[in-house]
């Protein structure tokens, strides 16, 4: 028999992890990017619509999953349907590699948060950005950048410490901690940000509806593509997640809440975010819409500008904008290395200690050997780019169609599952959106995501960046879940799945 399986101390640990999970760097500043583009007030319509016929429905599948056959993705899929074990494999390996490019973005925000003490970017913050704190050379430039190696080694030494604590004194703990001063910092962000001139027009630029974009699909895909991302779902966090929770959890109660929580903060982050781009496009006399920049650009470029210009308030906006950016990061990365953590404490018998020590020592010279270098960015865009719109979507589209089109039985035993256990009864609807809605809405959106990069290929990036860190990466994903899928699994862990 394997040791008994680490468990939360109580189901409210559960729920404050999965939201530091799915509460990270992309809500701050990609939400009310994507809500801006896609129709401002307008896309709220498609957004909750996806939600509820996406986001939900997959969360609940990702936690019945893991909370039934208790383990990592390549576990409970065994356990669950004996030739998806390789689907888990792919969705470690993606969790792997977005750790890795994790990493260095929440050291740039640790960095930024020091600089905003004496807004020390300066008139240019692009030029500072690029060219002063990256020090970004011209293609692959694998030139030493000493203060980003030393920037990255304290972000991993921090995750490592959390992980190490195991779950309940490592994961659960850091999370009680982290959610609630996230809370409170951005809050007190936002109550000063709406209060700035020119923050109504943000606002209105922010909510104010173009019903015309309803018409366009791709409004409907980016808001299918946002929530997907955005909730942590189908990529292994909350399978790995809803392992550790006990026989008899309330798996839909804490989905709506985890759910509604997630984008109760999108939302909260779009009021303080377009509050503060108001208040720069008034001080700068020209639109909005001039002024928003989306992904990196908006936390790096567009805010430390905004921040420049308001004094000693732009000091206070400016530490709990970046501290906001950085403890929200540290939840999420911690969800994303348990996955590949637990998944070879499974797989191989191997102690926690031992575990986190080969995926943690992995990731973290990976991470320091690419991203202390001046070619940092172009490799957390470019494997950002491939791993989100391939790796994470085409892991999650296996996932669904492998037990919703090719292994229905399963499904009926998931759906009896979920409903003996939790208050909130799913039915038909939730098979139907499952076999139909999210695989339908995610395949549409993959196909369009690769043909786009094979025929024009992604920024302005050169072919042998794009293949090697772009491509190659995908090429990882698959080798690797065909390799460890093969590997044969410590014989206490093989007894686990006739128990299951």
């Amino acid at each position: 028999m394997s040791a008994q399986r680490e468990s939360w101390s109580a189901r409210s640990g559960f729920i404050l992890a999965a939201i530091g999970s799915a509460v990270g760097l992309g809500n701050i500043w990609r939400f009310p990017y994507v809500s801006y583009e896609n129709g401002g007030g307008a896309f709220f319509v498609p957004y909750l619509i996806a939600l509820m016929t996406a986001g939900f429905p997959l969360l609940f599948l990702d936690y019945v999953v893991g909370q039934k056959y208790k383990g990592a993705p390549p576990t409970a899929y065994r356990r669950m349907i004996k030739s998806a074990e390789g689907i888990g494999w792919w969705q470690v390996l993606v969790c792997f590699i977005v750790g890795i490019f994790y990493a260095p973005i929440l050291s740039w925000a640790g960095h930024y948060i020091l600089y905003a003490f004496s807004h020390a970017w300066g008139e240019d913050t692009e030029s500072f950005f690029s060219h002063s704190y990256l020090q970004s050379g011209k293609g692959l430039d694998f030139t030493f950048v000493p203060h980003l190696f030393v920037g990255l080694v304290i972000v991993w030494i921090l995750a490592l410490i959390i992980m190490y604590g195991g779950i309940r004194k490592g994961v659960e703990l850091a999370n009680k901690i982290c959610i609630p001063l996230l809370i409170v910092m951005f809050s007190v962000l936002v109550a000063r940000a709406v209060m700035l001139p020119g923050a109504i027009e943000g606002l209105n630029t922010f909510f104010t509806p173009d019903w015309t974009k309803m018409a366009n699909p791709k409004v409907w895909l980016a808001a299918y593509g946002h929530v997907f991302f955005s909730m942590s779902i189908g990529f292994g966090i909350m399978v790995t997640y809803a392992s550790y929770l006990n026989r008899n959890a309330n798996l839909t109660g804490s989905g709506l809440v985890v759910g509604f929580a997630n984008s109760s903060f999108e939302l909260l982050a779009g009021i303080g975010i377009f509050s503060v781009l108001g208040f720069m496009a008034q001080a700068s006399g020209v639109p909005v819409s001039e002024v928003v920049k989306g992904s990196i650009g908006l936390a790096f470029v567009a805010f430390p500008k905004i921040i420049s210009t308001m004094g000693d308030a732009g000091t206070i906006v400016g530490i709990l904008f970046f501290g906001s950016l950085f403890v929200a990061g540290i939840t999420s990365i911690v969800s994303i290395l348990q996955v590949p953590i637990s998944a070879l404490q499974d797989k191989f018998g191997w102690s926690h200690k031992k575990s986190v020590t080969v995926v943690g020592g992995a990731s973290a010279v990976l991470s320091l050997a690419l991203f202390s270098t001046r070619t940092a960015i172009t490799f957390v865009d470019v494997i950002d780019n491939f791993t989100n719109n391939i790796g994470v979507v085409f892991g999650a589209v296996l996932s669904i169609i492998w037990v919703t089109w090719f292994n229905r039985p399963v499904m009926e035993k998931l759906l009896t599952h979920i409903n003996a256990i939790s208050s909130f009864k799913v039915g038909k609807g939730w098979v139907f959106m499952l076999t139909v809605v999210t695989p339908l809405s995610l395949i549409i959106a993959l196909v369009l995501s690769i043909k786009s990069l094979l025929t024009e290929g992604y920024g302005d990036y050169d072919f042998v960046t794009q293949v090697v860190f772009g491509w190659g990466v995908v090429a990882f994903f698959a080798v690797g879940a065909f390799i460890l899928t093969g590997i044969k699994a410590h014989p206490s862990h093989e007894n686990t799945d006739k128990e299951s």
